[in-house]
C-alpha cells in the first residue's frame, strides 16, 4: 500500500510540473514579443553560420505547445542569382530557456530548399564569399554552444561547371548537417536521388574550419545506391590546388549500369558485369592517380596503377597484371560470320562506347581464355585516341607458337576502317587457320603473316574491300580429308576408272609455301606449292574472300615412278566451291588423253570423219564388237 501511495504522489508531482510549464509557457507566450524572438532566432543564426540569409516572406512564432520560428521564401547570397533558396527556414526552439524567457535555437530546418553551385572557366564558385563568412564564424574564439543541427528536407542541388561541361542535378535530397558548433568536426548523413536512383550518403570532415580555408583536413565519404557503392577515407584540401589523398573503394553489380546511370556512353560487345576496385589514391588537380589497385571485372582479378586525367578530354592510362584473363564475356557478341556459319555477319559494326574518352593500357597475363581457346602468356597493348584503337600484340603465346603484331580500328560515321599486321610464328596451323579462318584442313607447324586493311559498316562490307598481302610456310604436316597419293595410283593404273571416294584420309608434306595477294576482297594465288615425298601439287588462281568460295587449278604429281626411267605421272586439276568444303576434281580431258583406249574417243569428237577409229575404240572399252544392227551406214562419200 505504501509503494502505491508513493507511485500515486510521484504522478501527481510529475502532472503538476508539467501542467505549471504549461502554464508557464502559456504566460511566457503573451508576455515575449513575438518580433524579439524573431530578431533573436535571426542573430543566432548568422552567429553560428556566419551568413546573412534575406527574408522575402512572412515569419511567424509560435510558442505553444513548442517553440518554433519559421521564415518563408529564404534566399542566401545575391538576390539576382542566389546561392540557396528555400520555401521555408524553420527555427525549433530550445523548451527550458524559453521558461525564463531566452531564445536560443535547438535545430534549424530547410524545407524544398535549391542550392546552386556554380563554376566559372576559371574554377571561382558562387559560393566563395559565404565560405569565407563560414570561415570567419568558425573561429575559435567566436565559436558559442548553440544549435549543432541543420536539416534539409526535399531539396535540390543543381552542380554546373562550365570548365569542365558538367550540368548535374540532386533531387529529393534529405541531409541531417552534424554543424560544429562545439567540436571542429562537421558531419552529414541522408539520401539524394540521381538519374533516377536513391543514394544513401555519410560525409565527414575532421577539421570543419581547415577544410572552408582550403587546407588538410581529415575526410571520409560513403556513398550506396543501387546501380554502385563506394567509400574514400584519407585527407583533402583545396588550396593552392584539389589534393586528395586516401583509399578508394568502390564495387558494382554491373559496370556496363553503372557507368550508364553515371551518364557515360553503353560500352560495345558483351562482359562489364561485376566489378570491384580498392586503391590507394592521389588527386591532383584534374589528375587521379590509383597505386596498388586491385581490380576485379568479370571474375578477372588484376593489379596495377592506374592513372586518370579529366582536364579536357578524359583519359585512362595504367598498367595491369594478371594470372588469368578471360575474355570469353567481351568477345562472346562479336560475330565474323552469320549463324550457320556459312557467310560473313552482315549486322552494323557499332562502338558507339569508345567515343567519349581516350585510354592507354597496358596489360600481361599468364593464360587467356576465349572461346575455344586458350593462350600462354601474354603481353598486349590498347590505345584509343580520337575514336581509332589500336591494339599491340608485344607477344602472346597461342596455338602452340607465338603471335606477334597489332591491330587498329578506326571509327568514322559509316562505319570502321580495319589495319592489321599479324605474324604468327611456329603455330600450330590446324587450330589457328580454324578459328581465325574456318579452314580445317590443312596440319602442321608453320609461319604466317597478314597484312589488311579494309573498311565497311560490317563484316561483309570490310571483306569487300580488303587489300594486302598474305603468307604461310610450313613443314612436317598434312592436307587433311584428301589422300591425293591414293587417288593418283589408282589414275595411274586406270585413267577412266573414276577418282572413288578419295575425300578422306590424309595426304603428308615435307614443306608447304603460300604467297597471296588481296585486291578489293579477291585474293589471287602468286605461289602454293606442297611438297612431299610421294606427291608435289602446285596451285594457281584466285578466291573471294567475300563470297568465301575457291577456283583454284593445279597440277598434282607423284614423286615416284610405277616403272624405272618412265615419267612422272602428273595430273591437272581444279578445285571449287566454299572454302569450308571445296570439290577437287581432276581434269577429264587429260584423263582421257592418258587413257589409250580412250584417246581415239577424244580424237573423234573433234575429227567427225574418224568413224572407224570411234568403233575401234568402243570396242576396245566394251571388250567386244558393236553389233551390226547398231553399226550405222557411212555416209557417201562426197566426188572429189
Amino acid at each position: 500500500m505504501t509503494a502505491t501511495t508513493g507511485l500515486k504522489r510521484l504522478g501527481f508531482v510529475l502532472a503538476a510540473a508539467i501542467a505549471a510549464a504549461a502554464g508557464v509557457l502559456m504566460t511566457a507566450s503573451f508576455l515575449i514579443s513575438a518580433d524579439a524572438v524573431r530578431q533573436q532566432a535571426m542573430n543566432e543564426i548568422r552567429t553560428v553560420t556566419g551568413l546573412n540569409p534575406i527574408l522575402r516572406g512572412e515569419a511567424t512564432v509560435s510558442l505553444f505547445p513548442s517553440g518554433a520560428v519559421s521564415f518563408a521564401d529564404v534566399v542566401l547570397g545575391e538576390p539576382t542569382h542566389p546561392a540557396l533558396t528555400a520555401e521555408r527556414l524553420t527555427a525549433r526552439l530550445r523548451f527550458f530557456p524559453l521558461l525564463i524567457g531566452r531564445v536560443e535555437i535547438a535545430d534549424v530546418s530547410l524545407e524544398r530548399p535549391i542550392i546552386a553551385i556554380d563554376l566559372d572557366a576559371n574554377g571561382q564558385s558562387n559560393w566563395s564569399g559565404l565560405i569565407e563568412s563560414l570561415a570567419r564564424s568558425q573561429k575559435p574564439a567566436q565559436r558559442l554552444a548553440a544549435f549543432s543541427e541543420i536539416r534539409i528536407d526535399n531539396g535540390t542541388v543543381a552542380l554546373r561547371d562550365a570548365g569542365r561541361n558538367i550540368d548535374e542535378t540532386l533531387r529529393n535530397v534529405d541531409l541531417s548537417l552534424a554543424w560544429p558548433s562545439i567540436s571542429k568536426s562537421f558531419g552529414a548523413t541522408g539520401r539524394f536521388v540521381w538519374h533516377n536512383e536513391p543514394v544513401d550518403t555519410s560525409i565527414t570532415l575532421a577539421d570543419f574550419p581547415a577544410a572552408l580555408a582550403g587546407t588538410r583536413t581529415g575526410l571520409k565519404l560513403r556513398l550506396a545506391g543501387a546501380p554502385m557503392k563506394a567509400a574514400f577515407e584519407g585527407s583533402i584540401s583545396i588550396k593552392p590546388t584539389l589534393k586528395i589523398e586516401g583509399t578508394v573503394a568502390a564495387d558494382a553489380v554491373s559496370l556496363r549500369d553503372a557507368l550508364i546511370w553515371a551518364g557515360q556512353q553503353p560500352l560495345p560487345g558483351g562482359g562489364f558485369g561485376r566489378f570491384a576496385i580498392k586503391a590507394q589514391t592521389n588527386v591532383v588537380g584534374g589528375s587521379i592517380g590509383l597505386s596498388g589497385v586491385n581490380v576485379e571485372l568479370d571474375g578477372n582479378l588484376a593489379e596495377g596503377v592506374l592513372t586518370f586525367a579529366t582536364d579536357g578530354r578524359k583519359t585512362l592510362q595504367g598498367t595491369l597484371a594478371t594470372d588469368t584473363l578471360d575474355l570469353s564475356p567481351y568477345v562472346s557478341t562479336i560475330r565474323l560470320l552469320t549463324t550457320n556459319q556459312r557467310g560473313w555477319n552482315n549486322g552494323r559494326i557499332t562502338l558507339d562506347g569508345l567515343s567519349g574518352i581516350d585510354f592507354d593500357l597496358r596489360l600481361s597475363a599468364a593464360n587467356v581464355i576465349m572461346p575455344n581457346a586458350k593462350i600462354g602468356r601474354t603481353a598486349i597493348g590498347a590505345n584509343l585516341r580520337a575514336g581509332r584503337l589500336v591494339v599491340t600484340v608485344g607477344e602472346a603465346q597461342a596455338y602452340g607458337g607465338v603471335i606477334k603484331g597489332s591491330l587498329a580500328l578506326a571509327i568514322f560515321e559509316s562505319g570502321v576502317d580495319v589495319k592489321s599486321q599479324l605474324q604468327f610464328t611456329d603455330v600450330d596451323l590446324e587450330s589457328c587457320l580454324g578459328q581465325l579462318f574456318g579452314l580445317r584442313r590443312l596440319e602442321g607447324k608453320g609461319n604466317l603473316s597478314l597484312v589488311v586493311e579494309g573498311a565497311g559498316e560490317s563484316v561483309l562490307a570490310v571483306t569487300r574491300t580488303l587489300n594486302g598481302t598474305a603468307g604461310l610456310t610450313g613443314a612436317n604436316g598434312a592436307l587433311a580429308g584428301l589422300n591425293v597419293e591414293q587417288l593418283l595410283r589408282r589414275l595411274e593404273r586406270r585413267p577412266l576408272s573414276g577418282g572413288g571416294e578419295f575425300r578422306s584420309g590424309r595426304t603428308p608434306y615435307d614443306k608447304i609455301t603460300v604467297a597471296l595477294k588481296i585486291a578489293q576482297g579477291m585474293v589471287t594465288v602468286e605461289d602454293m606449292k606442297i611438297e612431299g615425298s610421294a606427291v608435289r601439287l602446285a596451285l594457281a588462281g584466285s578466291a573471294s574472300i567475300p563470297q568465301r568460295e575457291l577456283d583454284l587449278k593445279g597440277t598434282a604429281a607423284l614423286v615416284a615412278t610405277a616403272k624405272p626411267g618412265a615419267p612422272a605421272f602428273e595430273l591437272p586439276f581444279i578445285v571449287q566451291g566454299s572454302w569450308d568444303d571445296p570439290i577437287m576434281l581432276p581434269d577429264p580431258e587429260a584423263l582421257i588423253q592418258r587413257s589409250g583406249a580412250a584417246a581415239p574417243l577424244l580424237n573423234a569428237v573433234r575429227e567427225q570423219r574418224a568413224r572407224d577409229a570411234v568403233r575401234s575404240a568402243i570396242e576396245r572399252l566394251t571388250g567386244g564388237a558393236i553389233p551390226a544392227a547398231e553399226q550405222s551406214p557411212a555416209p557417201a562419200q562426197k566426188p572429189e
